[in-house]
């Protein structure tokens, strides 16, 4: 059992690093005493009963969630919440589950059942092959292939079983027989029939590099070029609040755009033909932030001290949040994992959640999913992919960790090279 830090007005107290490691440790208990039962993978989400800490599990598992999961759990082990072995037992136990599930194409599912392996169809057609899900796994998988790195059986047939799952993946099978766009869905039941193209400015760019980083199925960089830079939310160039946007939908989308590819991706000197990746992260932020100061429908509560729209539960169900999309919904996770891009104003926010909201945000597995006070609503629920940027961010923020290890994955290089990207982690371009 983690530490378990239930006092959220003491928190508040603590000074920065301090409390930054205790919401960090908090959260990540959702990964390790919340997780699936049988295969240790991480759940979509708990949700609390009443008030006494009960929780009720979602027996779906989560890979995208999974992949955030393990990348929290380097954190873990990094930081002495958990010891190496007691992780390494974990991450056997989960690449067990990983090994024996149904996949398409090398391409896991969004939902699966962790004891069987078998598919939980999300929707009526999306009941197979999830290209983006998948490659928010395999960015996880990479950085814990890097980390555990030792000369030990354990820690080499860890490492043998990342492989295999990550060489197996069929990307180039999802550009639809070779057009230049990848697909996010594939299923023997229903072929490409959702027809989900994977372009315009989103949380996609991890799923582009995973692709093209390939060691047997990598896709030509004009998927890339022609595919995912392209759309009418792809550039963008207009000022919102004061601060020009130089990619994405009107007002920048919802801030996992900022989070989720960044989890490994380190967006310092990052860039393309495109974008300075952190230049963009910083002034989408920015945007963000802006808009709930700014506040100019009135909802209770928005101000420097109480912003981050990003996608979550709500009052009325689930809505990915965003300026465009606004119906008074704070998510915890839109301003805490955005630490990185601007530190001061995100302590100001974590210290206002705790000491305005207490236990009716900050629970057993860190800060529940969203709140809207316009409305008197906190949710019961902890959502995983929301659970894991906040762990993995705030580390990036502190140390760099996830950015080091993943950067540092030869074939995550190559990737970046083949798409003709620039970043320190690759050293001076080859003459």
């Amino acid at each position: 059992m983690l530490k378990d830090d239930r006092n959220p007005k003491a928190l508040a107290a603590l000074p920065d690093e301090a409390l930054i490691e205790a919401v960090q440790r908090q959260t990540f208990r959702y990964f390790w005493e919340g997780a699936d039962a049988a295969s240790g993978l991480a759940l979509d989400r708990r949700t609390l009963v009443g008030l006494t800490g009960e929780d009720r599990a979602d027996e779906r598992v989560a890979i995208g969630g999974t992949g955030f999961g393990v990348m929290a759990l380097i954190v873990a082990v990094e930081r002495g919440w958990v010891t190496r072995d007691a992780a390494l037992d974990r991450l056997r136990r989960m690449l067990d589950a990983l090994s024996r599930a149904r996949r398409y194409h090398g391409a896991f599912p969004h939902f699966m059942d962790g004891a069987s392996g078998e598919t939980i169809p999300m929707s009526p057609k999306d009941d197979a092959g999830d290209l983006v899900e998948t490659s928010f796994l395999m960015m996880g998988l990479l950085c814990v292939r890097q980390y555990f790195g030792g000369d030990t059986a354990a820690e080499r047939r860890l490492r043998s079983d990342i492989d295999t799952l990550w060489h197996e993946v069929e990307w180039n099978w999802f550009t639809q027989g070779g057009r230049d766009v990848l697909y996010w869905h594939w299923s023997p039941n229903h072929g490409f029939a959702m027809n989900h193209e994977v372009h315009g400015w989103n949380e996609c760019l991890i799923t582009y590099l995973m692709a093209a980083a390939s060691p047997r199925h990598a896709i030509d960089a004009r998927v890339y070029h022609r595919g995912y830079a392209s759309g009418p939310d792809f550039i963008n160039g207009r000022s919102y609040y004061g601060i020009e946007l130089p990619l994405g939908a009107p007002y920048g989308g919802p801030l996992f755009f900022t989070h989720y590819s960044f989890c490994g991706l380190d967006p310092h000197g990052l860039k393309d033909r495109y974008a300075d990746y952190w230049d963009l992260n910083c002034r989408h932020v920015r945007v963000n932030r802006a808009h709930c100061i700014v506040n100019s429908k009135g909802f209770k509560g928005y101000g420097e001290s109480c912003w981050g729209l990003t996608a979550s539960d709500d009052p009325d169900g689930y809505l990915a949040h965003d300026p465009n999309t606004d119906n008074g919904t704070i998510s915890p996770t839109g301003a805490l994992a955005s630490l990185p891009y601007a530190p001061a104003e995100v302590m100001q926010v974590l210290r206002h959640f705790l000491t305005a909201h207490g236990t009716r945000v900050w629970r057993d597995y860190g800060f529940v999913d969203a709140f809207c006070e316009q409305r008197g609503w906190f949710a019961e629920t902890f959502l995983a992919i929301d659970q894991g940027p906040i762990v993995v961010m705030m580390e990036n923020h502190r140390t760099g960790l996830l950015w080091k290890l993943f950067m540092s994955v030869p074939e995550v290089q190559a990737g970046l090279r083949a798409l003709d990207f620039e970043s320190p982690h690759l050293g001076s371009p080859a003459p």
